[in-house]
């Protein structure tokens, strides 16, 4: 089975709507190439911030679908496929692999919450883990599944070969700390990385120059048919390998620095769907060894992000988003989109992040 490096910083990314409700594919291009030029680490193509909740199966394919096609290939990219059967999420998670995405997030299963025990939890991510095509990184946003996925249950996933890593949106600090060291004797995998360490992905592979005719292996495009690779236009050498254990991301761009300091490897935050930059510049100078300027850099968002992604939500970022060059717009029903007042305390909230 495959993995994938996943460090940095990854934006939870809207899903743009017309006033009507329809999808609007095209500003959704329009934000993805933005987001592609940024020094974030990869995307998160219909989590909770894209309302993936809300959108029905055609949809969400579509969505995968224009992200793949625009975003750039060095970005990882991964796909939001939480369903509440094992059979559903599986047929997501496999059109997500035929659109080249690197690995899936999986939210848990919540509407029949009460005979949600732990025998439950594990037969659905080590079933739906046996069978996906991509490595799966388990999501826990107890928030708004009102369930928090145990640390010891998490524990006994990760020793499943293609469970790679988890999103926690808990907020707490101390939880993450507490999931890194209950992790800690996970399997080691060893992944292909560029010669800087930096993740290659799925649609690098792809346009990796090859004689014409090459033959790549079905085990190389992950499971896909085998095929003669025309040669691509763009020039990737990966040269490198790295060894990691379970990947542990954070959800809260508040505390992204506490977070990081406890041992996550990066973070898929809400707010770097309308600030990438100001989220990617603590993770940059934590990296660097300056915890005088990361913690500046943290300090920098916190307001804003209790207050626009904590507070106010889906409506709150998309307008923040709007007011970043990236297209928010309205979210869709029954979410209403801000008031006047409200849209200015937006404004103020993100004067000092503004792209």
């Amino acid at each position: 089975m495959t993995t994938m490096l996943l460090e940095g910083i990854y934006p939870a990314t809207t899903t743009p709507f017309y006033p009507d409700g329809r999808l609007y594919l095209k500003k959704l291009e329009h934000n993805i190439e933005r987001y592609s030029r940024t020094p974030v680490s990869g995307l998160v193509i219909l989590g909770s911030t894209g309302e993936a909740v809300m959108l029905g199966d055609d949809e969400s394919r579509e969505v995968l679908r224009v992200a793949r096609e625009i975003a750039a290939a060095e970005k990882v990219l991964l796909a939001g496929v939480g369903r509440e059967s094992v059979r559903e999420t599986l047929r997501l998670a496999e059109y997500a692999a035929e659109q080249q995405y690197d690995a899936v997030l999986v939210r848990t299963p919540n509407y029949y919450a009460p005979q949600m025990g732990d025998a439950e939890m594990l037969t659905y991510y080590r079933t739906l883990a046996d069978q996906s095509p991509l490595p799966v990184v388990i999501y826990s946003i107890s928030k708004f599944t009102r369930y928090e996925l145990p640390v010891a249950l998490i524990a006994e996933l990760v020793q499943h070969p293609n469970i790679i890593g988890i999103k926690d949106s808990s907020g707490s600090v101390s939880r993450i700390a507490e999931i890194v060291v209950a992790t800690h004797n996970a399997p080691r995998r060893e992944v292909v990385v560029t010669p800087t360490f930096t993740a290659f992905t799925n649609r690098m592979l792809l346009e990796t120059p090859m004689p014409a005719g090459t033959f790549v292996s079905a085990e190389t495009l992950g499971g896909k048919a085998a095929v003669a690779v025309a040669p691509p236009l763009t020039t990737v050498k990966a040269t490198r390998k790295k060894e990691i254990g379970f990947q542990v991301l954070t959800g809260s761009a508040g505390n992204l620095l506490a977070a990081l300091e406890a041992g996550a490897s990066g973070g898929v935050l809400a707010m770097a769907a309308c600030a990438p930059q100001a989220c990617q510049e603590i993770y940059t100078a934590w990296k660097e060894n300056d915890p005088k300027l990361a913690q500046e850099k943290q300090q920098r968002i916190i307001e804003a992000s209790a207050f626009v992604a904590g507070e106010l939500g889906i409506s709150g970022l998309k307008h923040a988003c709007d007011l970043n060059g990236y297209y928010g717009g309205r979210p869709r029903l029954p979410l209403l989109p801000l008031d006047a007042e409200t849209q200015a305390k937006v404004a103020k909230a993100m004067t000092d992040l503004r792209n």
